[in-house]
């Protein structure tokens, strides 16, 4: 199980916008509107979230979609304590009653029960159907909620659902500029921006190969942990074999491909 919850975040996440979508969400928030953030694996979807959070003073309690996932899970469930069997309540019912921004991350991946929990606190109802209780919750003042998917990665099978997209403002995030993604992998990964701008351009370049047999792209986040080890004294050919050509396939042949490619583009020592 992937629950997590998290306190309400007293340092800015360092974010930089790319477009309007501090904009969109703030806007979003205002009227308690469900934010739908779609974009590719490790582009930011998370760390925007949690910047919004930090900007609007909010308590941010997430979850990560996974197969098992149910909607119990995200409700809540009956559990012996102290030989007496008592209601606790799940990580979205305390975002409910506490009026937090709850994000789940990966929604598909999640069993369809999960989706359907979700509908009457995305419309106007903006309420929590706890069947096992026999009641429903009303959102408290401030709650949001917030989802994600990654369009282009998800098989058609795990494709959302017109009557879940439909309820929500969308805001789409991809992979930013290459100025901005230097200062972010500087700054997360401790590390000059020389060393940052020659991340970047070799994850620009992964992105651009044509036909690429790579499930993922190079994200920002693979850019990060490769100059984190950067940080902690690695050579920098080193940190990306480890933390970008490695991590990115298990094919012999993708591997080389990608090691010639960081021939071209990291400077020769």
């Amino acid at each position: 199980m992937t629950l997590t919850t998290e306190p309400r975040i007293t340092r800015a996440p360092f974010y930089r916008s790319v477009g309007d979508e501090t904009e969109v969400f703030r806007a979003a928030a205002r009227r308690g509107s469900p934010v739908l953030l779609k974009g590719p694996t490790g582009c930011g979807k998370t760390r925007f979230v949690e910047a919004m959070a930090h900007e609007l003073g909010r308590e941010l309690i997430t979850a990560a979609g996974h197969e098992d996932m149910t909607a119990a899970d995200l409700v809540g469930r009956f559990l012996l304590q102290g030989g007496e069997t008592v209601w606790v309540d799940g990580p979205l019912t305390r975002a409910v009653r506490s009026g937090a921004i709850f994000y789940l991350d990966e929604v598909v991946e999640a069993r369809q029960d999960t989706t359907v929990v979700i509908h009457p606190l995305a419309d106007h109802r903006r309420e929590l159907p706890i069947d096992r209780l026999g009641t429903s919750v009303p959102a408290a003042p401030g709650f949001q909620l917030v989802i994600s998917y990654n369009p282009g990665y998800q098989s058609v099978l795990k494709s959302l659902k017109e009557s879940t997209r439909q309820r929500f403002v969308a805001i789409e995030l991809d992979f930013p500029p290459a100025e901005i993604e230097t200062d972010v992998v500087a700054y997360e990964a401790g590390i000059d921006a020389e060393t940052a701008g020659t991340l970047v351009r070799l994850g620009q370049a992964i992105r651009r190969i044509d036909g690429s047999p790579l499930r993922e792209a190079a994200s920002t986040r693979l850019l990060i942990l490769a100059g984190g080890l950067v940080a902690e004294g690695l050579p920098l050919r080193a940190a990306v074999q480890s933390a970008v050509v490695r991590t990115l396939s298990d094919d012999a042949d993708v591997v080389r491909a990608l090691g010639e490619l960081v021939d071209a583009v990291l400077p020769r020592s």
